[in-house]
């Protein structure tokens, strides 16, 4: 195990563990609150990048194929008009940050790491549409998506100490975070809110990450309590079904800043994060080993 704690310092000097942050991202989330440039700068990140392309029209054409469609789509625009911004939008941020995560190289975190983002993402998003709270889901996606990146730092920083670390929390039964910082002097959370900040990701994004285990140390936002309720529910509903799965206690003042009422409506909500997940993580690995 490392000698010294981890410091923010060392953590970015070192980022180089972690390739470039997705351009493709940040463009998506500065363009989001005019509908307009939205559509434009989505159009063209999606027709600079092949793979997002290919996803894209992978999805519109098997809508195509249901609905009975005689004809194949070929371009981002027709994609748009056929199955909405916000459906493309998702593959373009669920894309851009798997491509991120591939770009690690092959020797990293088993793929239920992956399939756990995906599924805390859906759930954010899905969390956005059934709680009164003004939030953009494509900010909530994003927040899911990267919530454990700091675990990537770590384990391209030291894979046998983070492996053991993971080994150490499933055999005492004792929280991954309180793991790392008794081995590493600092969290996986902590971790990536440092490199959040560092790429110049949005501030709600950067507290999101760093208080998703642990909402009432964050500021009083709606997305820290999203991500970390989305967190627990994914886990409660075993979405990545992980050996590792760990069922953590959830925060009554998260669930109480976004008004979630735990009524029948909630066993709609639960389907539906679990059809999602599912569906977006059978696409995803499908589309991903197409395109290796």
């Amino acid at each position: 195990m490392p000698n010294k704690p981890l410091t923010r310092q060392y953590v970015l000097a070192h980022s180089a563990l972690l390739p470039s942050f997705p351009r493709t991202i940040s463009d998506i989330l500065t363009s989001l609150d005019d509908p307009e440039l939205s559509i434009k700068v989505l159009s063209h990140c999606i027709n600079m990048d092949p793979i997002i392309t290919a996803r894209v029209l992978c999805v519109v054409n098997m809508a195509s194929v249901r609905g009975r469609r005689d004809f194949e789509v070929s371009d981002v625009f027709t994609a748009i008009s056929l199955i909405g911004m916000r459906r493309v939008r998702e593959i373009a941020l669920i894309s851009s940050v798997g491509n991120f995560v591939d770009s690690l190289g092959a020797d990293k975190l088993p793929v239920d790491f992956w399939l756990h983002c995906v599924a805390v993402a859906v759930c954010c998003e899905e969390l956005v549409i059934h709680v009164d709270e003004p939030m953009s889901s494509d900010t909530a996606l994003t927040a899911g998506l990267l919530h454990d990146i700091g675990q990537l730092w770590l384990y391209g920083y030291n894979p046998q100490a983070f492996r053991q670390c993971l080994h150490i929390s499933q055999q005492s039964k004792t929280p991954i975070e309180a793991v790392e910082r008794e081995n590493f002097g600092v969290d996986h959370s902590v971790i990536g809110a440092w490199l959040a900040e560092h790429w110049g990701l949005p501030a709600h994004i950067v507290a999101a990450i760093r208080h998703h285990h642990a909402p009432q140390e964050g500021p009083d936002d709606s997305l820290v309590a999203l991500v970390h309720v989305a967190e627990v529910l994914s886990n409660a509903l075993d979405l990545a079904g992980r050996p590792s799965n760990r069922v953590t206690s959830i925060s009554a003042p998260a669930c109480e800043r976004l008004g979630l009422v735990w009524d029948d409506s909630i066993h709609t909500l639960f389907g539906r994060m679990e059809a999602r997940s599912r569906h977006a993580n059978l696409f995803f690995a499908s589309s991903h080993a197409a395109h290796q």
